[in-house]
């Protein structure tokens, strides 16, 4: 079930590039965080239901369009769908990078199969408290599975590679999204990030936090972050070690 196709603009700096990255939302989610921004897509599923020949299609379209990419939004729950579907669109030309575009909460067994397929894989890596994981989507082993499955995208990957018209060909991109009180756990994250990925790993520490969908159900979480939690979250990476920070 597809919500939407786009050329999209307001991606990571080596993503979008400057003519767009080819953005597929896929509906539903394997991890229904309570505070996604997309609720009605995660959520209540809003969206359309394509036969494979539709979904390449939209791949091709979009790179007909000059996307540099083709950004898969939530597939985790959807991975053969997509690879049926990459068949079809491969045998009539698509030749540009595809992005793994998850929350996370991937297994590692279904990254394997996606080895040599995927160019980009850009996951979120949310919390790094198992508790905090537990109280806003119902995943206390998110962060093991989190640690698990950005370990193996690097295996397959590499640190992010970016060429000289300033867009990404291959390799890793980490997303973190500040939250209120620093709850996610940013320095930890980073730390490990540093340690046990690489000290080149590529991070947008993302400051758009809002109270969406049930976020209401946690005290910590009605409230917007502020600026300056913002700026000790990039503090944090950078004490860290972690200096290759998304400049958008």
């Amino acid at each position: 079930v597809v919500s939407s196709y786009m050329a999209h603009f307001g991606e990571e700096s080596p993503i979008s590039g400057v003519r767009g990255s080819g953005t597929i939302f896929f509906t539903h989610c394997n991890l229904m965080v309570n505070f996604c921004q997309n609720f009605d897509i995660s959520h209540e599923g809003c969206g359309q239901a394509v036969p494979p020949r539709e979904l390449a299609d939209m791949m091709l379209t979009l790179q007909a369009t000059g996307c540099h990419n083709i950004n898969f939004v939530t597939p985790t729950h959807v991975v053969a769908q997509i690879l049926q579907a990459l068949i079809i669109a491969v045998e009539d030309g698509l030749h540009i990078p595809l992005i793994y575009n998850s929350g996370g909460y991937d297994h590692a067994s279904t990254l394997k199969r996606l080895e040599g397929i995927i160019d980009i894989y850009m996951p979120d890596f949310k919390f790094w408290d198992k508790d905090i994981a537990r109280d806003t989507c119902l995943a206390p082993d998110y962060p093991e599975v989190a640690r698990k499955a950005v370990s193996e995208m690097y295996r397959q990957v590499g640190d992010l590679r970016i060429n000289s018209e300033g867009v990404a060909e291959k390799g890793l991109l980490i997303r973190h999204l500040v939250m209120p009180e620093g709850i996610a756990g940013t320095l930890k994250i980073m730390e490990f990030l540093f340690r046990e990925i690489s000290p080149d790993t590529y991070v947008n520490i993302m400051p758009q936090y809002r109270p969406c969908g049930q976020a209401w159900e946690i005290p910590t979480l009605r409230r917007p972050i502020e600026m300056k939690e913002h700026r000790k979250a990039l503090q944090d990476a950078l004490d860290a070690g972690i200096t290759r920070l998304d400049q958008k």
